[in-house]
């Protein structure tokens, strides 16, 4: 096995060091742009390489670490800081340059750089809004307490129809329209709720998803993660029928630890 890379593209955190360590050494393009905003970056998580990574560059962004009209740290340097494959962080930069927040430029003195941060409604003035009405840290943290619980309890024992049931929110969730994912996505977590068991667990997610979707509707809907959303939303549902019930919490726990890096991205 391969221990300098994991399956999702990023590397543990000491072989990601060592390569950061023989870049900076080597020169080219490793210093270009190089500074004290890659000094800030740490080596994202397994199992969340795209989401976690577009948290931390946005919150570089909005820190404002890298002015507008400076240009970000070269790919290179900040795929070893991160610790993911440049695919992934393309993808991200994609991301961004999409949402008007960095452009790419081609040529000699070319890169990613950051652009003033718009000022028109595209949802971050109501996002604050809202955000300044909840306890956010507090919400994700109670839905992922109610998440991985529902998950748990639905793998220790599904009620009579039960897997049918989820099978087919999966199905929806996955034959959904961008428009109608999110309604599809909610359905498919609160039938895990349901059928765990709790009327109480299963109130308690009506209430907490509820925020989390007023939060979420101020924020892009991205192709990779859902594509990667719905990856996990197949593992916990694989595991809940296979009466794996470690395996569904940690599965749903890392799927909500994706959700929660996307919105502290957004929300920085």
């Amino acid at each position: 096995m391969v221990t300098t890379r994991r399956a999702d593209g990023t590397r543990p955190a000491a072989a990601q060091s060592a390569t950061v360590a023989a870049a900076e050494g080597a020169g080219g393009e490793a210093d270009a742009g190089s500074g004290p905003p890659a000094s800030l970056l740490r080596p994202v998580r397994a199992g969340n390489g795209f989401e976690e990574t577009l948290e931390q560059v946005l919150q570089l962004l909005r820190l404002g670490l890298v002015p507008p009209g400076d240009r970000l740290p070269a790919e290179r340097e900040l795929a070893q800081h991160l610790g993911v494959s440049r695919v992934t962080l393309r993808e991200v930069l994609k991301v961004l340059q999409d949402q008007g927040l960095v452009e790419s430029r081609r040529g000699r003195y070319g890169g990613t750089f950051v652009l003033p941060r718009p000022t028109s409604a595209d949802g971050s003035d109501e996002l604050r809004r809202r955000v300044a009405a909840v306890d956010v840290e507090d919400t994700l943290r109670f839905r992922e307490v109610l998440e991985t619980g529902a998950a748990g309890l639905c793998a220790d024992g599904l009620p009579a129809g039960g897997a049918g049931r989820l099978r087919a929110a999966l199905e929806a969730t996955q034959g959904a329209r961008l428009e109608d994912y999110r309604r599809q996505d909610t359905l498919l977590h609160l039938t895990l709720a349901e059928l765990s068991g709790s009327r109480s667990l299963a109130a308690g997610y009506a209430s907490v998803r509820a925020t989390l979707n007023e939060l979420l509707d101020c924020i892009p809907l991205l192709v990779r993660n859902l594509e990667h959303s719905q990856q996990q939303h197949a593992a916990v549902v694989e595991a809940v029928l296979d009466r794996d019930a470690e395996a569904a919490r940690e599965m749903m726990r890392e799927h909500c630890a994706g959700t929660a890096a996307l919105l502290r991205g957004f929300l920085a």
